[in-house]
């Protein structure tokens, strides 16, 4: 008989059940991700009060996802939109800063455009600028860094794309055939 070590894990039904530490189920119920941000109402509010969004990771690269969000950002809303690349003069005709503290003003939003391993020294940033959320891109996931920065006070968005997003809640996404959930005769505001 086998002395394996064996772990107690919660399924997402509630129900709990002991495993080998090392079966591959195991293994899959311990990477599956336990924090859970805002909802899409707090999302909503978030993007409603914010005037100021920061791209860090923004890139001059058409080809780039962040340089479609800022696209979408300065010509179909009214938020002030800054670009953060130290390597970039200049992004979709705007100044690039090539760091936070460099901005002219602290942003509402910090919307991050880097890989996961680096999000935990963009929190940083953010909390030295004093700004109070961080968006962190869909397909970007640091739950460690998530935690850490929600428990030193920052609203944290993360694997959501700001873009989709802001056109989900103000009925955007109807234009590409996407139902918005929206049920409305005239556009929300911003």
């Amino acid at each position: 008989m086998s002395t394996e070590e064996v772990q107690t894990t919660q399924l997402n039904n509630g129900l709990t059940c002991d495993l080998p530490a090392s079966s591959p189920l195991a293994k899959l119920l311990k990477s599956q991700r336990t924090w859970v941000g805002p909802d899409a109402k707090k999302r909503a509010a978030i993007l409603r009060k914010s005037k100021s969004i920061a791209i860090v990771g923004a890139s001059p690269n058409p080809s780039r996802s962040s340089y479609f969000v800022g696209t979408y950002l300065l010509q179909s809303t009214d938020y002030r939109v800054y670009f953060v690349n130290p390597n970039a003069d200049t992004i979709l005709g705007q100044k690039a800063y090539p760091d936070l503290a460099s901005l002219p003003e602290v942003p509402d939003i910090v919307d991050v455009f880097r890989k996961a391993s680096d999000i935990p020294a963009v929190i940083e940033d953010v909390l030295a600028i004093g700004a109070k959320t961080v968006w962190v891109q869909l397909g970007i996931w640091n739950e460690e860094a998530a935690v850490s920065a929600e428990s030193q006070g920052l609203t944290v968005v993360m694997d959501r794309c700001l873009k989709v997003e802001h056109a989900r809640f103000n009925g955007g996404l109807n234009l590409m055939g996407f139902d918005t959930g929206v049920i409305s005769s005239r556009r929300a505001g911003r």
